[in-house]
């Protein structure tokens, strides 16, 4: 792992694919609950509606025991006499229940809208910042890691914000039924209380093993999600080593494990729930027996006795549903706390104050003693110095490690210099916008990305205000016209993740078609023709004139007869220059350039063209 790997970094072991970062935070913390705040302000107004629509249900649940309490007393003790207050009590008793409905209905259909609108708002923040935070932290943090914060995290959260209402309501009952008992009668009401002490004896003992049971639970759950996604993205190497059978077994085990684990956090998770039920009828045990003898004793009404039995089902359930939601307030805890950590990753690379805008170039590109390490106490790039003038096609070659990627990164600004200036078009990159430094130079990479859409939508996909024009133009332009043509919906043909129903020729011909209708005076080519067999290669080569012509053009290359008739070639070595001049040139010096060229790359010198 990195050396500079930051707080988010997954560290696991391997094989494992055991993430190693907490399930479980502390009970509340004030800073979480503030930065998820700020998502739920703009939405108080449903939540607290929310909360009075669960104080209103549970005043109802309250109520309703009390209403046949009274029936009973007053009504059916009462004789012929107390038909009235019988039909008194039936009204009363259809209004509770129809405000418990209307309560409950608007409970849930607005707190569940207000909570899906503050996720919404949660992920789009996340999915900007992403956007926009340094490479220098995309590089070392798994992409896994994120999705999982943009999906299971802000799940906890989802569930957090919706049983939280839930929790208010569930207090105010706990505390209305014990008040309610004591006030129908201190005596009976202390009796039943007084089975409380076993439930949380019980629960002392449950939690912390219900905890380590959750979290193994968790682990093994990992384990086989990350062996499932390892076996998929890596079927075509697993079936050509044979490895089927081998890791169908291993996954087995995995599977095997995370089913125990499961049904031994099942097991624990319904322990709580005979023990309620036992204690339950032991309350209600209590009140027949104990009030029973009081009724007969005529220390106690009918219906207070009766009331109590209600009260007493009622009374563990909101124990029962705190106890669940406490462990969901210490997953939201920890899955908030992942969320903040990236909403709060910096970024690096800013626009500095008062940054101008760099709406047009004479497409020159200028290395003034630049000194870049990604790690700055370990630079890969050391005092390099060169220009290339307007309209230029330059290659950068050397061998792995030598620095080319890294310094045509430092052109689009993905990372900031160490010291040194990089000016395009005689401007500091530093000192331009962002923006309008993106519109200045295109980048072909060696692997071609395509997205989930049509063509068309793909080429213009730097510049989407293109014409479908001006995407056909450039598409024939580049040789690609007749092969997207060929495609079921030619250029409305929806192409798959990473467009991978198309080759890799024509995927880097889609990307140079991109990089044409964009327009820019700067084309930078990171490996652009590494990935494609020679046939294919004098297609791109066809293409890669048309698009430099007019341009300026950085190549870096690792078939250097590819480059061989670039206007210039430099050479690096350990993050230095060495060499400069034509292909000519350089043979002629028989240095660095030479040696590479006649070692490894002699056999292509039948290929023709080239940049």
């Amino acid at each position: 792992m990195s050396d500079h790997a930051t707080p988010l970094t997954l560290r696991a072991v391997v094989g494992s694919h055991r993430p190693e970062e907490e399930l479980f935070g502390s009970v509340y913390d004030p800073a979480i609950i503030r930065r998820i705040g700020a998502f739920v302000r703009p939405y108080r107004r449903e939540f607290l509606i929310s909360v009075v629509a669960v104080l209103i249900f549970t005043l109802t649940q309250l109520a309703v025991p009390m209403i046949i309490r009274h029936a009973i007393d007053k009504g059916v003790m009462a004789g012929p006499a107390g038909m009235g207050v019988l039909r008194l009590s039936l009204l009363a008793f259809a209004v509770t229940i129809a405000v418990n409905f209307i309560a409950s209905h608007v409970q849930e259909t607005v707190v569940g809208k207000a909570a899906e609108n503050v996720l919404f708002d949660i992920r789009r923040a996340m999915f900007a910042h992403l956007q926009r935070v340094s490479l220098s932290f995309m590089d070392k943090t798994e992409v896994g890691r994120l999705m999982s914060r943009l999906q299971g995290d802000v799940g906890s959260m989802q569930e957090f914000l919706e049983t939280s209402v839930l929790s208010v309501g569930d207090i105010v009952l706990l505390f209305g039924i014990v008040t309610l008992m004591l006030y129908l009668d201190v005596e009976l009401g202390l009796i039943t209380l007084a089975v409380l002490p076993v439930l949380f004896v019980v629960r002392l003992y449950w939690l912390p093993l219900a905890r380590d049971a959750f979290i193994k639970a968790h682990q093994t759950n990992s384990a086989v999600n990350g062996a499932l996604a390892e076996g998929i993205h890596a079927s075509r190497t697993v079936q050509a080593m044979g490895r089927e059978g081998v890791n169908a077994s291993l996954y087995r085990d995995k599977v095997l494990a995370n089913l125990a684990t499961h049904l031994h956090a099942a097991r624990l998770a319904q322990v709580l729930v005979p023990v309620v039920d036992t204690l339950t009828g032991l309350s209600m045990a209590l009140v027949v027996v104990l009030g029973g003898s009081m009724v007969l004793d005529r220390q106690l009404d009918v219906g207070v006795m009766v009331a109590f039995l209600f009260y007493i089902q009622r009374f563990f359930d909101p124990i029962r549903s705190l106890t669940i939601q406490y462990s969901v307030m210490q997953r939201a805890m920890a899955s908030g706390q992942r969320l903040i950590e990236v909403l709060d990753v910096p970024v690096s690379v800013v626009d500095a104050p008062g940054a101008m805008d760099l709406d047009q170039t004479d497409g020159s590109v200028e290395f003034d003693h630049v000194t870049f390490g990604y790690n700055p106490s370990q630079p890969v790039l050391h005092d390099l110095t060169f220009r290339v003038e307007p309209g230029q096609t330059v290659a950068l070659v050397g061998p792995t490690g030598s620095g080319k990627s890294s310094a045509m990164a430092l052109i689009h600004r993905f990372y900031d210099v160490t010291s040194g200036t990089v000016r395009i078009g005689g401007q500091d990159v530093r000192q331009v916008t962002q923006a309008s430094l993106s519109r200045q130079i295109a980048m072909v990479l060696q692997e071609p990305y395509l997205f989930t859409g049509t063509v068309l939508e793909n080429i213009r996909y730097n510049t989407t205000t293109a014409s479908r024009e001006a995407v056909i133009a450039a598409a024939t332009a580049l040789g690609a016209d007749a092969f997207i043509r060929a495609l079921p919906q030619g250029y409305d043909t929806m192409l798959g993740e990473r467009g991978g129903s198309l080759s890799t020729g024509q995927r880097q011909l889609l990307s140079f078609a991109r990089a044409l209708v964009a327009d820019a005076p700067i084309l930078v080519l990171d490996e652009a023709t590494a990935s494609v067999d020679s046939a294919t290669e004098q297609v791109i080569q066809h293409a890669l004139r048309t698009l430099l012509k007019g341009r300026t053009g950085l190549v870096i290359a690792h078939r250097l007869a590819t480059v061989r008739h670039a206007d210039k070639i430099m050479v690096l070595q350990a993050g230095r220059l060495v060499e400069s001049g034509t292909h000519g040139q350089l043979l002629a010096q028989a240095g660095l350039y030479a040696k590479l060229y006649r070692a490894n790359y002699a056999s292509f010198d039948d290929i023709e063209g080239g940049v």
